[in-house]
């Protein structure tokens, strides 16, 4: 519709920024036409005369190409304290958040912004919780965009932010607008705790360009040190962003972001005491003194640079040593303090390892990922194929940029011959390995002899981010000889919380091969034959492909956890697939799974399922089980587990343990048959005689073509909830027809309103118990009544006191006389109410309240401190005394008054 001009606007919902798109029609911006016979040219919207010229505007313009600024500002920084949420104080928003901030939690963020989305790692104090969201505001206060950031309590879980205690995400397709916003330092991000409604606790800080970045190679969040002041430090905090430079020259740059370590009258050329040193202060690397020019209230930049030993910078990576920030004048008092750590950002480092030789005919591929932990320890995992162990192999982490080739740390202790996967960390990491980790230059390589290489793979970093936060990735293989030798992949998948489906593929060795699709297969069981379900996510070009795909049915969703899938790499080009990968660990979210109701199963619609469709299997409909398939509905006894019963719901198997239900016979004619599940009530002389029979007697259910012996009885089979316990079909022994009725419940005692169920499950309701405690002992129980003529008999027995006239009730005994308040579990001690045990029978009333009691009441006469129970059971008594005595009165003076107006008008 080249004739119709959209564009994407936005519009301002209250706080929150939206976008919609708004067309218009090219013809209305027509100019009128001056001939008689005018025509409308291929591709243009508006009529022209013959041999007319003009230019008529008319295409929609080219969509403008980011400036070469905006293309290299790619990282950015931001600090979240009580002093830089100063936005959040607004008159309009303080409804909406809660600055209040009595632990002093602090946080900072790294921003990496790359093919239009925008990744964010923080650090976050560890006294403070996981946060509820995260929020990206203008300066204005408008809400730009706003992500989630809760996890549910069934997952998925993320292992690296579980490990590194940071918070990852990425906003993706950041518009241009907002990018430029980016650029101006003119985006605000907040992180909140607490509920949607009424958040508890709100930190925001502005997103700023900090050069250092470009180079961090560790980072700190710097908070009051314990023993300052914590009405001085209120809101104080910091980061600090570290740069290092090793060899003979070493060298470290630490760029710092503080504030709240001044004093309220230091303005001027305020000097600051800095630090690098070990945690119990015994060895101090750096010690400098730093004067700020003008201190702000937010943020304040200060950068160091000092030399420093070998030594040093291999405490620095280990996390040994620690950054203290504190004022010349007050250091006591005010006073930040942080430990060095790995930086900020949330990223692994991951490669494809395979033979870089195209000529070469070694078939030895795998993957590696690292990254690095909150103490700086490289936690390293290795996945190979085909790879022989005949040669003895040797797998290395290889320092190789150019000028010498230096072999870091050995793998192959770590290396399992049975999976061919290794794992491990590596604690005693020192500026050797981070180096050329950020720079590039670190390579994962397998030899088999001293320089001969089988295959290698070069470490990059990727954000990590929706598939990327998965638990591992999956290694593709050849899928026969017709691949190259030397390709190879991996790729991550996950779902997220919205039910899309995320992907990021790697490849490599597939220079030659242009035009691939990636398709997603589904089957259930890895047997011969099994159906397979193929999905098209996504054609793509190169070596390289992160997307995710929105219209994954839910049905196929929750597949990915109970079926075996694969994801596949086809070239359109040899029409034949060249890798496969089976998904392993892939969590779908509760929330993604059908909702399928007890009575009403969805139709699932597939175009795979389809009979015009030339892939159409009619298995697809089928359950497979125990070396079988099963119709859709179809119900059968389980062969590999006794007393089982299962059916095919929704092509998944579902299988429940049988029920017997409770027989109601003799014990004497209760007898149980070898090989069925339950017993059954009948006879000894005719169980003998359908034992001894060749073809016993009995009866069979169409429905799920099971046969029950004459006289046997059971629970009904109703997926996919499983045994109906509320009903019992019998096979009758005489006329062999199966009749089924619902469970018979006992006559109820109560009534129909006060009864209740126990619990879901229950097929009949019961009445409120009423529970009194024995009274046996020295103490007499708080319950019972203080009845004077009542003496109770401590040495009788249970039997000796039913004899003589007791009671008993609930499992309770009581004595002949005795008086008690009742207990209803559900309302609790009735203390209005009397019970009396008299010659063995119980009998309740209800106390009376006199009407002296109640006049007494309403006349303020009863003035005792000690309230007894029969003032609180005669309130309400007492009460509607009073009002029909108020009524009467009113009544008395309006007769009165009746009399009074006759008696004048005669």
């Amino acid at each position: 519709m080249y004739c119709f001009r959209c564009e994407c606007v936005a519009v301002q919902k209250k706080r929150r920024i939206v976008a919609k798109v708004e067309c218009r029609s090219m013809k209305y911006d027509c100019p009128k036409v001056t001939c008689d016979d005018p025509v409308i040219l291929p591709g243009k919207c508006c009529k022209t005369c013959p041999g007319d010229n003009a230019s008529i505007i008319q295409d929609v313009p080219p969509p403008t190409i980011a400036n070469e600024d905006e293309r290299n500002i790619k990282e950015f920084g931001a600090l979240l304290t009580a002093r830089t949420s100063q936005i959040l104080k607004r008159e309009e928003m303080k409804s909406m958040y809660s600055i209040n901030n009595p632990q002093n939690i602090v946080a900072t963020g790294r921003f990496s912004l790359h093919k239009k989305n925008l990744y964010y790692s923080f650090y976050v104090s560890e006294k403070a919780t996981r946060p509820r969201a995260i929020q990206f505001m203008d300066t204005t206060g408008n809400i730009l965009e706003e992500q989630n950031l809760t996890i549910p309590s069934t997952g998925p879980f993320s292992i690296y932010q579980n490990t590194t205690g940071k918070l990852c995400g990425v906003w993706r397709r950041v518009p241009r607008d907002y990018r430029k916003f980016l650029k101006d330092d003119q985006i605000i991000v907040a992180i909140l705790w607490g509920d949607k409604y009424q958040a508890e606790l709100a930190l925001a800080g502005r997103i700023e360009k900090y050069p250092a970045l470009q180079t961090e190679i560790l980072s700190s969040l710097l908070e009051p040190a314990p023993g300052t002041s914590l009405e001085q430090m209120a809101g104080a905090g910091g980061t600090a962003i570290v740069s290092a430079v090793g060899g003979t020259a070493s060298s470290v740059h630490i760029t710092l972001v503080v504030n709240g370590v001044f004093n309220p009258d230091e303005i001027l050329d305020v000097p600051l005491n800095i630090r690098l040193e070990t945690h119990d202060n015994k060895q101090i690397i750096i010690e400098d003194v730093q004067k700020v020019k003008k201190p702000a209230h937010a943020v304040n930049v200060i950068e160091i640079t000092s030399p420093v030993s070998t030594s040093d910078l291999r405490m620095l990576a280990r996390g040994k040593l620690f950054i203290t920030v504190e004022s010349r004048r007050n250091p006591e008092s005010l006073r930040l303090q942080g430990q060095v750590v790995s930086r900020v950002s949330c990223e692994i480092f991951q490669t494809v390892i395979s033979s870089h030789n195209p000529d070469s005919q070694q078939r030895t591929n795998g993957l590696a990922w690292i990254y690095l932990n909150r103490d700086g320890g490289l936690v390293y995992n290795l996945e190979v194929n085909d790879l022989n162990y005949d040669v003895n192999p040797l797998v290395a982490l290889v320092d190789d940029n150019g000028k010498r080739r230096l072999e870091l740390e050995d793998l192959t202790p770590t290396l399992n011959r049975v999976t061919n996967e290794a794992s491990g960390t590596i604690d005693r990491l020192g500026p050797r390995v981070l180096e050329p980790l950020y720079a590039g230059d670190l390579f994962v390589t397998i030899v088999d002899k001293p320089d001969t290489s089988i295959a290698r793979g070069r470490l990059v970093s990727r954000p990590i981010a929706d598939s990327r936060d998965s638990p591992a990735p999956i290694l593709f293989k050849k899928i026969d000889e017709f691949s190259p030798p030397n390709v190879a992949g991996m790729a991550w998948v996950a779902v997220d919380s919205a039910c899309e489906l995320h992907y990021d593929i790697s490849l490599t060795g597939l220079n030659a091969y242009r035009h691939l699709e990636l398709y997603l297969e589904e089957k259930a069981f890895e047997v011969p034959g099994a159906t397979i379900t193929r999905t098209f996510l996504e054609e793509f070009n190169g070596n390289y492909l992160e997307g995710f795909n929105l219209e994954i049915p839910e049905w196929l969703l929750a597949k990915l956890e109970t079926s075996v899938c694969y994801l596949e790499v086809y070239s359109k080009e040899f029409s034949r697939p060249l890798l496969r990968a089976k998904l392993k660990n892939i969590k779908v979210p509760s929330r993604c799974f059908p909702n399928d109701s007890d009575n009403e199963l969805p139709i699932i619609a597939s175009t795979m399922n389809d009979v015009d469709n030339p892939s159409y299997n009619a298995l697809d409909s089928k359950c497979y089980s125990s070396g079988r398939f099963y119709e859709e509905g179809e119900q059968w006894a389980d062969r590999l587990r006794e007393c089982t019963m299962c059916s095919c719901v929704n092509r998944r198997v579902k299988c429940d343990p049988i029920k017997c239900p409770p027989l109601r016979c003799k014990p004497e004619d209760v007898h149980h048959r070898k090989g069925e599940c339950c017993p059954i009530c009948m006879e000894s002389k005719m169980f003998e005689e359908v034992s001894n029979a060749k073809n016993s007697p009995g009866c069979r259910q169409s429905g799920n073509n099971q046969f029950y012996l004459a006289g046997s009885s059971w629970h009904p089979y109703l997926p996919p909830s499983g045994f109906d316990t509320c009903a019992i079909c019998t096979c009758d022994p005489v006329s062999l027809q199966i009749s089924c009725s619902k469970v018979q419940c006992p006559q109820l005692q109560c009534s129909e309103k006060d009864a209740y169920r126990p619990d879901k499950k229950s097929c009949c309701k019961k009445c409120p118990e009423i529970r009194v405690e024995i009274y046996r002992g020295d103490k007499a129980h708080p319950d019972l009544l203080k009845d004077q003529s009542f003496t109770p008999n401590k040495t009788a027995s249970t039997q000796e006191i039913l004899a003589n006239g007791g009671c008993s009730h609930a499992a309770t005994v009581y004595e002949n006389g005795q008086e008690w308040h009742p207990f209803i579990s559900s309302y609790g001690e009735e203390k209005c109410v009397d019970c009396r045990c008299k010659d063995g029978i119980i009998q309740c009333s209800k106390k009376r309240c006199t009407r002296s009691v109640c006049n007494n009441r309403i006349l303020g006469k009863n003035n005792r401190k000690d309230k007894n129970n029969v003032d609180e059971c005669c309130s309400a008594q007492c009460h509607r005394v009073r009002n029909h005595n108020h009524n009467a009165r009113r009544m008395r003076r309006e007769r009165i008054r009746d009399r009074h107006q006759q008696h004048a008008k005669s």
